[in-house]
């Protein structure tokens, strides 16, 4: 039997990726291989052939999907359509079996389509494609015929050699092949790491770019994470790589593509920003829209040089179709389609074929819903259905029981605060002299749903659900700190490099504080309001803080965490999480969602 056109296409794809990407490209190496007058575009003649000058050309992009394969739960699950009288309205979203068709009606009518994604497709994922280091999840990029994506900073959770493996294939080194007979393919796409150098060999340690071409249009695509990766991952993640600003790194390879008579280009950026309304379709270049977008995103967009095209963008996990000035004061197209495949961006660029390049002023872009009222991909389904059938003996197994929905959502939110009182618990169980624990927003994944999914009951929570949530592998561990460390960890939560996007940590019962919105930096935290118990905390003394391991290395931009004595490493954060529910609820008495009330906010 005869391959299917699709089935030939990422066949095409993977042999073209493994000739090129065998090698890591530089600059000098480029530059020798290919004179500056080599790749110039020929000039393109009217009324000679049969193309026309200009050509659409479709731009489909995603990010952060973060392996959720299967619909998210929850507001994970949701988005927000706004409608032109000013009511909104919830629409359920997400799952691969429906991005699949979705993207594939979407290019039926497109002779000339890419299918982009700014980073995070893995890492911090379920537990159908944790539990297998994302191998499912890259399986099903590659039916979804993904052309090229960025890293994300999750790339980097198991770290470079894992990240190679994820782009070269190969069976896991210490769990081999999870299905007999199968070997690991590995991704039939690039993906694009322009701006994170190998500290060994000086050089980027993926591919930086990568140029589609077809019938004479070429675009290329530069790939970078965000500089501030080791930040945001733990340190054993990034060990030996250095990680560039995303700006130059993205000016100097346009000048390369340039001198390969590329001059039609797009930056995959995994680094976002934060528009001014939640709902998906909100215009931000709309009159009376003030800025629109906010964050980091803006001043990479200022900055970014005009050769540049467009920007797909992540990190955030928010919805945005905008535009930003370029330096020459150029409006430019900036995307982001939020998180977990729940949205698609559709962008129109218009390719001119005098010139090589875009029309900018022809470029439209929006974001589409992937409904989950349509027909789901036959071959997203036997996936997803493959991979749960290995991962059901482990997720299935109930380890606690909730009278309600515990949510992750808010400043202070009751699924963090649970978390951090799992954490206590454990860290006492180490030491009984342990006072308090501290749980960073970013490693609570998912919240905790009262409605039975699968197999089983209302109100029971299974592994697979704490895995959802609690996806990293951490460690629970204890270090002693002075109180006034202790206080510099809470103002450090909101000021240096968080003062723009404060990284409030989640208390554990009985920590408690003031944070003051009103004001600036530091000066956020009201220092005489921190207690432990009702006491005021006394700079001199020392207390026993049990964190995770990404807080306990300095993780999130709080260099005081990792500056704790009297190191005692515990077990897994998820085991911990499972032993407080165990002795904590069961099917007669569930327990309940927190009260969020450990930190007093005034604004």
């Amino acid at each position: 039997m005869s391959a299917t056109p699709q089935a030939q296409r990422r066949r095409s794809r993977r042999n073209r990726i493994l000739a090129v990407a065998a090698g890591i490209a530089t600059v000098g190496a480029l530059a020798a291989a290919i004179p500056a007058s080599a790749g110039e575009a020929k000039t393109y003649k009217p009324g000679k052939g049969k193309l026309s000058r200009y050509q659409d050309v479709q731009l489909l992009s995603f990010n952060d999907l973060h392996g959720n394969l299967e619909p998210p739960a929850g507001s994970s699950g949701r988005v927000t359509h706004v409608h032109e009288d000013g009511h909104t309205e919830t629409i359920n979203a997400g799952g691969v079996e429906y991005l699949a068709t979705h993207l594939r009606k979407a290019r039926e009518d497109s002779k000339y389509s890419i299918t982009a994604a700014a980073g995070d497709m893995v890492g911090a994922s379920p537990l159908i494609s944790g539990l297998f280091h994302d191998e499912p999840t890259i399986e099903a990029l590659n039916g979804l015929d993904l052309d090229v994506t960025s890293v994300g900073n999750h790339e980097f959770d198991e770290g470079a050699k894992e990240l190679a493996r994820m782009q070269k294939g190969g069976c896991h080194p210490t769990d081999g092949c999870y299905v007999e007979g199968e070997e690991f393919e590995g991704a039939n796409f690039p993906y694009l790491a322009a701006n994170v150098i190998d500290d060994k060999t000086k050089k980027p340690l993926l591919k930086p770019y990568w140029v589609w071409k077809k019938d004479g249009v070429k675009i290329g695509f530069i790939g970078v994470t965000l500089e501030d990766t080791p930040g945001v991952v733990s340190a054993e993640g990034v060990k030996g790589l250095t990680f560039k600003d995303e700006v130059e790194t993205i000016n100097k390879y346009a000048k390369v593509l340039e001198r390969q008579g590329v001059k039609s280009v797009v930056a995959l950026i995994h680094e976002g920003g934060a528009p001014a309304s939640t709902a998906y379709n909100y215009d931000c270049d709309s009159p009376g829209a003030g800025d629109g977008i906010s964050g980091p995103i803006v001043d990479i967009a200022k900055n970014i040089t005009p050769k540049v095209d467009a920007l797909v963008t992540g990190h955030t996990h928010a919805a945005y179709a905008c535009t930003i000035n370029d330096p020459s004061g150029k409006p430019r197209t900036v995307t982001s389609a939020a998180s977990f495949g729940r949205l698609y961006t559709d962008t129109t660029l218009t390719y001119d074929r005098w010139t090589g390049d875009i029309s900018r002023t022809a470029v439209k872009s929006a974001n589409h819903v992937v409904t989950r009222d349509v027909e789901k991909a036959a071959d997203m389904t036997a996936l997803i259905s493959k991979w749960n059938t290995l991962a059901a003996p482990v997720g299935n197994r109930a380890i606690g029981y909730i009278s309600a929905d515990i949510p992750n959502t808010g400043t202070e939110s009751p699924l963090g605060d649970l978390i951090a009182d799992a954490q206590l618990a454990a860290g006492k169980a180490l030491d009984p002299e342990t006072d308090l624990a501290l749980m960073n927003p970013g490693g609570v994944r998912m919240p905790l749903t009262y409605a039975a999914k699968g197999t089983e009951g209302d109100g029971v929570v299974t592994y697979a659900e704490g895995f959802d949530v609690q996806p990293f592998a951490n460690t629970v561990n204890l270090q002693d700190f002075t109180g006034a460390q202790l206080i510099s960890v809470l103002q450090e939560q909101v000021s240096g490099s968080n003062a723009a996007s404060p990284k409030i940590l989640l208390p554990s019962t009985g920590f408690t504080y003031t944070l003051d919105l009103t004001k600036s930096g530091a000066d956020r935290i009201v220092v005489d309001s921190v207690k432990l118990d009702g006491a005021a905390i006394d700079p001199t003394a020392t207390y026993r803080v049990a964190t995770n391991s990404f807080l306990a290395g300095g993780g999130d931009g709080i260099p005081t965490l990792g500056q704790g004595t009297n190191d005692l490493v515990g077990g897994d954060d998820l085991a911990a999480l499972e032993a407080y529910l165990i002795a904590n609820s069961s099917a007669s008495n569930p327990l309940a969602p927190p009260v969020a009330n450990r930190i007093t906010i005034v604004q």
